[in-house]
């Protein structure tokens, strides 16, 4: 069910970026005190949806001319990693419904005066996977498909699916995304899952929808960001190249999990005492460089998060196309900082003792959910290390970035 009875008050409201940011922050112990329930109904919490969507935060990437924000990809990792302190589920689910509205601000002219038109924002899923089929029509395409991984899907007001698309005049199709609207799909409860229980990203099908040919995006001048939205819109944030920006959207969660995992084994060790001992685990050497390993660590990763965050932004600032050396870099940067997360999540749940293993403790949820995750195409080392070590080596690469 739609969280927009939020909508009318997140349309009035004016929030500067610090402000936004903040406001979502404060929302933190809400999160944690509903990751449980998101669990037990597979899916996120309505008033959880409805407190962030109260705030605006779905306006964060809208353009100026359409009433949103314009405002920056870091204060984006910031409030992201934040959320995903209080529960990965729910932030990844706001995270990437944030993200969509960025990518739907990369379509034509056309497109966004539909939408954003009469729309302060979408909530939407977006399955690049090109799982459907598109059959031209009079004044657009007749769209049939089923799409796995619809993340935002159980509150949404539209979807974004990809399609391999024919297009007049040309003989090869083209990796197309279409938008249409929630009530010409059908969601198949699919998620049984080990972790991200509470994202109930359930699947997507259209059976034979129309949807106007405005409506879609070529996704090749998305990743580059030579996009029609890119040429239309004055800010910078629209250059961004796609994949890098889409794996910081995924990414700001996991890394704000692992903040969370490493304050929990830290207040840990203050009660616990170790089994055939009388001390606390906190007085023992081997538990503090644990936590001294732990809280370096994290501090690094968090530090060099934002540093491929600012160079992301550094790309659209530019004004100039990335170039696919420097995607497939940026995307293995990603995927290596997502892997030290879940190692490090790892790690301080191994020095927690068996009973961080109960169903009733954040750690191993902070556990299940980061190993879940973390198996995201866009992280995929093995994908994203081949296709940068072929360009390294002169040839092609072997798949999109």
């Amino acid at each position: 069910m739609p969280a927009s009875n939020a909508s009318s008050a997140a349309i009035q409201r004016q929030l500067t970026e610090r402000q936004l940011i903040d406001e979502l922050k404060a929302l933190t112990p809400l999160l944690r005190d509903n990751a449980a329930l998101a669990e037990q109904q597979r899916k996120p919490v309505d008033e959880v949806m409805r407190a962030i969507e109260s705030t605006g935060a779905y306006r964060w990437f809208v353009p100026k001319k359409y009433g949103g924000y314009e405002y920056s990809l870091s204060g984006f990792m910031e409030l992201g990693m934040a959320l995903g302190e209080g529960c990965a589920s729910h932030a990844w689910v706001t995270t990437f419904c944030m993200e969509h509205n960025w990518l739907l601000s990369l379509y034509a002219e056309a497109a966004q005066e539909d939408l954003f038109g009469t729309n302060p924002y979408i909530i939407a899923p977006g399955s690049l996977a090109p799982n459907g089929q598109a059959t031209p029509a009079d004044g657009g395409y007749r769209i049939s498909g089923r799409w796995q991984w619809g993340t935002g899907v159980m509150h949404a007001n539209f979807v974004m699916v990809g399609v391999i698309t024919p297009v007049e005049g040309q003989e090869a199709p083209i990796m197309g995304m279409f938008v249409l609207p929630i009530d010409q799909v059908q969601v198949v409860d699919t998620w049984h899952v080990e972790g991200m229980v509470g994202t109930g990203s359930n699947d997507i099908v259209i059976d034979d929808a129309f949807v106007p040919a405005h409506r879609m995006v070529n996704l090749a001048t998305v990743r580059d960001g030579t996009s029609p939205g890119a040429q239309l819109h004055k800010s910078p944030i629209y250059k961004m190249p796609m994949l890098p920006v889409l794996g910081l959207t995924a990414t700001a969660p996991l890394i704000g999990t692992a903040r969370n995992a490493v304050a929990l084994f830290s207040e840990r060790l203050q009660g616990r005492t170790v089994y055939g001992t009388t001390s606390k685990q906190g007085e023992r050497a081997l538990a503090q460089s644990r936590l001294a390993h732990a809280m370096a660590e994290m501090s690094s990763i968090e530090n060099q998060i934002m540093s491929v965050a600012r160079e992301v932004e550094g790309w659209g600032t530019a004004g100039e196309p990335c170039p696919e050396l420097d995607r497939a870099r940026l995307r293995v940067d990603i995927g290596l900082l997502v892997r030290r997360a879940r190692n490090l999540v790892r790690d301080v749940v191994e020095a927690s003792g068996a009973s961080a293993h109960f169903l009733d403790n954040p750690l191993q949820r902070a556990l299940r959910n980061i190993n879940t995750a973390s198996c995201h195409t866009v992280f995929d080392l093995d994908v994203s290390t081949e296709m940068y070590g072929r360009l390294l080596v002169g040839l092609p690469p072997n798949g999109p970035i």
